[in-house]
């Protein structure tokens, strides 16, 4: 008889200890933003968060994941990171001249449509691009040498700045979004340079890197992680788009969106153990332990996500105001449709890493397609703009777990052609 494989292996507390920090920092900063900026202000710090995190993780996260399964391998070998590191991060500088780029040539626009006409607001943008840059391309290195509490540093390093930049400006009444804006551009580079060290020392030279298994998945996985990023932050910047005049809703929609994320944050540390274990399965063949480990996540943040929509809708909108102090334009129905949403959402990401563990990237990635055409046909959709904001974002999310979920029962009737070796590690979906 097999046994069930734990969901907790060597790495995952240093890990979700540094998440625990970052994602109370995200609390905190928005928090003290909200009490300090003016709407408007607050407005234009809300929709540069929506974009650096849903656009950063979304072409930057792959590559950690990359640069972590290839280490990874090596030093089974004995080989070192070095190549892997090199390779990487050229990787990471290409897309990222690439980004900034194209915010060179459009600006002026983007200035114009999203931030109060504010270009500077655009070059903190362009900073916090290059922020999480250098984060996830280091992380992959610590990750795949398995320096996990380095990692964890990293990221607690990042959130004890984040707040305690913020309280600063809040204590000194800086009422600039530019200034708050800059927060999310110095403290994760700050948390690279204290974490360089441990990524140097492990960076020993080793045999080279053939581009092709640096990319072989890398395109996939890119649109996988830059669609699920997309889909949960794009809410204020659609809100933003199609009622610009609307600068109270997209304020409250991210404090709104943030409240609601709660059982993502705690997910978070446990994403990088799911997919471990899986593979693992995968690898062996073990059926059981396979549906064992799903059936047991998804039964756990079916239940986080309940809990999350019960304290949603009954107090959602209070604790928004209060902790926030965002403006009072959303009302339970709002709270439950975001809050749905994330169950959702939950749902999808666990599945998705069932799929993944099979080694089907393509269907994982069509999955996430589907989920983002469903989103843009329902909040381009006649009707009010917040709400179909706040149902595309449910019911995309909706699409993409039942077409996991149907990939899934598809695969119980077919033998395991493909194995964990092809699948990536994961060290945590950070929303």
């Amino acid at each position: 008889m097999s046994r069930p494989l734990g969901l907790v292996p060597p790495g995952t507390v240093a890990v979700g200890g540094g998440l625990v920090i970052l994602g109370l920092a995200s609390y905190v900063y928005l928090a003290i933003a909200g009490h300090t900026l003016d709407t408007a202000g607050m407005s234009s710090v809300a929709v540069l968060w929506s974009i650096a995190f849903a656009v950063g993780p979304g072409l930057f996260f792959p590559i950690e994941q990359e640069i972590t399964r290839i280490v990874a391998g090596r030093g089974v070998r004995g080989d070192g990171a070095g190549p892997v590191l090199s390779r990487g991060a050229l990787l990471a500088a290409a897309i990222l001249a690439a980004l900034l780029l194209a915010l060179l040539a459009a600006a002026e626009p983007l200035a114009q449509r999203l931030f109060e006409g504010d270009t500077a607001m655009v070059w903190v943008l362009a900073g916090a691009f290059v922020g999480l840059a250098l984060a996830h391309t280091t992380r992959g290195v610590l990750a795949g040498t398995g320096a996990f509490g380095w990692y964890g540093a990293q990221l607690s390093v990042d959130g004890a700045l984040r707040m305690s930049i913020a309280a600063v400006l809040g204590a000194s009444g800086v009422d600039s979004p530019v200034w708050f804006g800059l927060v999310l551009v110095i403290s994760p580079i700050a948390s690279v340079l204290v974490t360089v060290p441990a990524v140097i020392s492990r960076a020993r030279p080793g045999a080279s890197v053939i581009w092709l298994d640096l990319c072989r998945g890398l395109g996939l996985l890119t649109v996988t992680a830059l669609l699920s990023q997309i889909l949960v932050n794009i809410a204020v910047v659609d809100v933003r788009l199609l009622a610009p005049g609307d600068v109270a809703s997209a304020a409250a929609l991210l404090s709104a969106l943030v409240l609601v994320r709660v059982p993502l944050f705690l997910f978070a540390s446990l994403q990088a153990s799911l997919l471990s274990g899986l593979a693992t399965a995968v690898a062996a063949g073990d059926r059981r332990t396979y549906r064992h480990l799903l059936t047991r996540t998804l039964t756990v943040v079916t239940a986080l996500g309940v809990i999350g929509i019960g304290v949603a809708v009954t107090a959602g909108p209070w604790l928004s105001v209060r902790l926030f102090d965002a403006p009072d334009v959303f009302g339970r129905a709002d709270f439950g449709w975001l809050a749905f949403g994330t169950l959702a959402y939950l749902w999808a990401m666990v599945l998705g890493q069932g799929v993944l563990a099979l080694g089907r990237h393509r269907d994982q990635a069509l999955a996430w397609v589907l989920g983002f055409a469903v989103l843009v046909v329902v909040t381009l959709a006649p009707g009010d703009v917040v709400t179909r904001v706040e149902v595309g974002y449910a019911v995309g999310a909706l699409a993409v777990a039942v077409t996991l979920a149907v990939v899934l029962a598809r695969s119980e009737s077919r033998p395991w052609l493909r194995t964990a070796q092809s699948a990536p590690i994961a060290v945590g979906h950070r929303p």
